[in-house]
């Protein structure tokens, strides 16, 4: 199963998820000169990160929005990023939180499992109700695709609605639960199972809690570095230095800029980001 895979390249590699939310502001200045078109630019930026990182990040996650912004060029640079990934031998997150009727759902399953959009996994947001994400349960039962569900996120927004209370208990409780029970289907040999779900690393307080009531749950981690969650933060979500992943996207893309040789030496920066953030973390492989 995916999860199986997924879990073997956190324990060769380390927990690094990086986050390619690739905006133009973001993009070197001698490689936008290279390139005409931005759809080109954003390409070439991902690869270079892609290149000099495949081997000790366990999986990239694009953030569509960061394409879409750029229109049919934007999201061209999406298609052919997600291909450069398999290409290289690396797992996906296609970052798209989807969320509606299952109609509806089961064409964005087509788009983002099947067509020009496939990654391995996808974000779904489960706000609408648990059947905006059975339509896409049939490409976990095939055991090649999984799922990333928000269950609790790191955004301060978070408190409006995922922290108020329903026969008392918090509603993000109450998906975790719904989704735990949802997810014993699709369990790997890992222990873990297809269907994970996205835990901001950010809010610590409730960290212990809810690794331990979700034990099959594999989580995506966002909040680290820009949004202000550590690495020992990050380490609640984990168990044995597994269990999950912990995204990272300004903090690593963007490494190169805080040097003024940072084009000269592109690639080492951002490796070497990466490696200080597994280091943080705790990663002994």
């Amino acid at each position: 199963m995916i999860i199986d895979r997924l879990f073997k390249e956190v324990e060769d590699k380390g927990m690094v998820c990086i986050g390619l939310d690739s905006k133009l502001e973001y993009i070197p200045e001698e490689l936008k000169n290279k390139y005409q078109d931005t759809g080109e630019i954003v390409f070439q930026y991902n690869k270079l990160i892609i290149d000099s990182t495949h081997d000790i990040a366990a999986v990239y996650k694009p953030q569509i929005a960061f394409y879409e912004a750029y229109g049919l060029q934007g999201l061209t640079a999406y298609k052919r990023t997600l291909e450069y990934v398999r290409h290289a031998g690396s797992l996906s997150i296609g970052d798209v939180k989807r969320g509606d009727i299952s109609s509806t759902a089961e064409m964005y399953g087509k788009a983002h499992f099947e067509g020009d959009f496939e990654a391995d996994f996808i974000t779904l947001n489960p706000y609408m109700g648990f059947d905006s994400i059975t339509p896409y349960l049939p490409y976990l039962e095939s055991g090649k695709k999984g799922l990333f569900v928000l269950l609790r996120t790191s955004n301060p927004g978070a408190r409006d609605i995922e922290y108020l209370e329903a026969d008392g208990k918090r509603i993000y409780l109450h998906v975790g639960d719904k989704l735990a029970e949802m997810a014993k289907d699709y369990i790997g040999k890992c222990g873990y199972s297809s269907l994970g779900a996205v835990v901001g690393g950010t809010h610590t307080d409730e960290a212990i809690e809810i690794r331990e009531r979700y034990q099959d749950v594999f989580f995506l981690i966002p909040g680290y570095g820009a949004q202000g969650a550590t690495g020992k933060d990050a380490r609640l979500y984990l168990k044995d230095g597994n269990g999950g992943v912990v995204n990272s996207s300004r903090g690593i893309i963007t490494a190169y800029a805080k040097h003024s040789d940072g084009w000269e030496r592109f690639e080492d920066y951002i490796r070497q980001a990466v490696l200080d953030m597994r280091e943080d973390i705790g990663f002994e492989g």
